[in-house]
């Protein structure tokens, strides 16, 4: 009897704002400023109740943390048995230590390489509010993190940075890597980052509602064709660090109506400005 394999069930997207952490460190959720942030975000923990995945491959950019601008990979994927919160200057933030996957790390790493992707393997590495926030927004504050988690770091911090059709073809190398590995693990893979928001300059503070929208309808409805945006479109529209929402084409690249299977069903969708100066976006969309 065949053993069935490993399968995607659900891509999640959101952003990953540092003051975002800051606020659940400190409980400052409830306070007027944070309320509807959080309450956007309430569907979505308790979907992630009821669809607990094995692993969350979780796809994020390091923020000169784990690496630094002496050294930044593409594509790095951590294949070590747990991750410890990075300290960022203020010390690490008291969330769970991350447990990881190696088995299914080590796979992927093998299948995308031996499909033309270049992936940095790394073996030990402190992960920062990129990936922390994140699971903090979908999980709430738990004791230990309720599956293991597969960090995969882009290069969106130094130029030049993988372009939006690289993402999107490298998350179908992934989706193959991980239905053939030969194990029954339900896994979702997270796009984090973005949306419009740039923090230097002579246009810092911008927020563009209207293209972080449009960007939302077309990941839902036509990721081939947003995969074609060049890098001065994300720039100019959403600012300098709009350019980590090419994170997300990973994960909508792994999804399975990309690869002729059917339309994802919508389970959530929630846009929020401000959060610090960055504009948030959230999505979850489910494999039928």
């Amino acid at each position: 009897m065949t053993k069935p394999n490993a399968f995607i069930s659900a891509s999640v997207y959101t952003s990953h704002v540092p003051a975002i952490g800051v606020a659940i460190d400190l409980g400052n959720t409830e306070q007027a400023y944070w309320q509807a942030l959080f309450k956007g975000y309430e569907p979505s923990k308790q979907w992630m109740k009821e669809n607990k995945p094995d692993v969350v491959f979780l796809v994020y950019n390091d923020h000169a943390t784990a690496f630094s601008l002496e050294m930044i990979p593409t594509f790095a994927i951590g294949c070590a048995e747990e991750f410890k919160s990075a300290d960022e200057g203020w010390g690490p933030r008291p969330v769970p230590v991350v447990k990881g996957h190696p088995e299914l790390a080590a796979h992927i790493a093998q299948s995308v390489i031996q499909q033309d992707f270049d992936l940095t393997i790394v073996n030990k590495m402190d992960v920062d509010h990129g990936l922390t926030v994140p699971l903090s927004l979908m999980c709430g504050e738990p004791d230990a993190w309720p599956c293991a988690v597969i960090p995969f770091a882009v290069n969106v911090v130094q130029y030049p940075a993988p372009s939006g059709r690289r993402c999107f073809e490298l998350g179908k190398a992934i989706r193959k890597a991980i239905e053939s590995y030969d194990r029954p693990l339900n896994v979702q893979i997270w796009g984090t980052g973005g949306m419009s928001h740039q923090l230097q300059g002579a246009r810092a503070g911008l927020i563009n509602k209207e293209f972080d929208n449009a960007f939302l309808d077309r990941l839902i409805a036509d990721p081939d064709g947003l995969a074609t945006m060049p890098h001065i479109d994300y720039v100019r529209e959403a600012g300098s660090e709009g350019i980590e929402l090419v994170m997300w084409l990973i994960a909508r690249g792994a999804m399975a109506d990309v690869a002729g299977g059917a339309t994802p069903k919508l389970v959530h969708r929630f846009y929020h400005v401000p959060a610090s100066n960055t504009a948030v976006g959230h999505l979850i969309l489910e494999n039928k």
